[in-house]
């Protein structure tokens, strides 16, 4: 296949409330491509709203695909959604694929490639966060150099996250997780021909978008949502659980916090989130062109 036979893609990454959806869709309008979400809590049903998923209007202007799809009592892994998107490039072989979001470990299985690590079931995980619960940095280095070198020797840092990942890897296969990044897999889109943004705003209007941004989910309906989806009594610990300002506006519904309290809690957790994508943009993006949605 010639590159000009290549099929095609538009990778839009971005931090939170940097107006990604928006570009996504002029772009598929103009092209007729596809609109593929790319942003890990997105792809569960119930959340619309505080999830910022694209809304009716939106929907009915183009397609899109992978948005409130899955029961937010699964545990929806990276390898399930690299797997969606592979049937998903079988099913439509003819349309540009525009990948939109700010998950930044989806991007790298579209370019990298990803290590298929097998399911780790609940209760290793369980078993694994145990083992690291009140250890402190020096503590959680020394327990995974112990318990498996080959990963210690990747992680620059040993934060719970990855720490507890790796021990629940081990314990549930036998293998290390480097074992299973050494294997890795082709990128799903390598032959294509790909057009890559991160949507890079500056801070402080940054900032303030994320704030009206959720003041205004407020006012469409989101505790509302919240209430209908708490009911449910899902397991707290699913990764559905993490959507920011779940638990924040669930304590204003409680009587914890007053409604302008919970808001500003969860509009300082967005800010926080956006300042770790940025740092993950930086670090594992850094050669991808950067735009500014509102110069255009």
């Amino acid at each position: 296949m010639t590159t000009s036979d290549a099929r095609r893609a538009v990778l839009i990454a971005g931090p939170t409330a940097s107006g990604k959806s928006a570009r996504a869709l002029a772009r598929a309008e103009q092209t007729g491509g596809l609109i593929v979400n790319t942003d890990a809590l997105q792809v569960y049903d119930g959340l619309a709203l505080i999830t910022a998923r694209p809304g009716p209007e939106d929907l009915a202007r183009a397609p899109h695909r992978l948005y409130g799809v899955v029961d937010p009592a699964t545990r929806f892994s990276t390898g399930d959604w690299a797997r969606a998107v592979g049937r998903l490039i079988s099913d439509e072989p003819d349309r540009e694929l525009i990948f939109v979001g700010g998950t930044g470990l989806y991007f790298d299985v579209l370019i990298n490639g990803f290590a298929d690590v097998p399911d780790v079931p609940s209760g290793v995980v369980a078993e694994a966060e145990a083992m690291v619960a009140g250890l402190d940095r020096v503590a959680r280095g020394r327990l995974i150099a112990d318990k498996d070198p080959l990963i210690a020797a990747r992680l620059k840092a040993p934060d719970p996250q990855r720490v507890v990942r790796a021990l629940a890897v081990l314990l549930a296969t036998g293998q290390s997780l480097a074992q299973f990044q050494d294997e890795g897999q082709e990128g799903l889109l390598t032959g294509w021909q790909i057009e890559r943004e991160v949507l890079d705003l500056d801070r402080a209007v940054l900032r303030q978008r994320i704030d009206t941004r959720f003041r205004a989910m407020v006012a469409a309906g989101a505790l509302d949502e919240v209430r209908a989806f708490r009911a449910r009594g899902l397991d707290p610990s699913l990764p559905v659980m993490k959507a920011i300002g779940l638990s924040d506006l669930g304590d204003y519904l409680d009587g914890a916090l007053t409604l302008e309290a919970a808001i500003e809690r969860a509009v300082i957790a967005s800010r926080q989130y956006a300042k770790r994508q940025r740092t993950w943009f930086r670090g594992r993006m850094g050669d991808w062109p950067r735009v500014d949605p509102l110069a255009d």
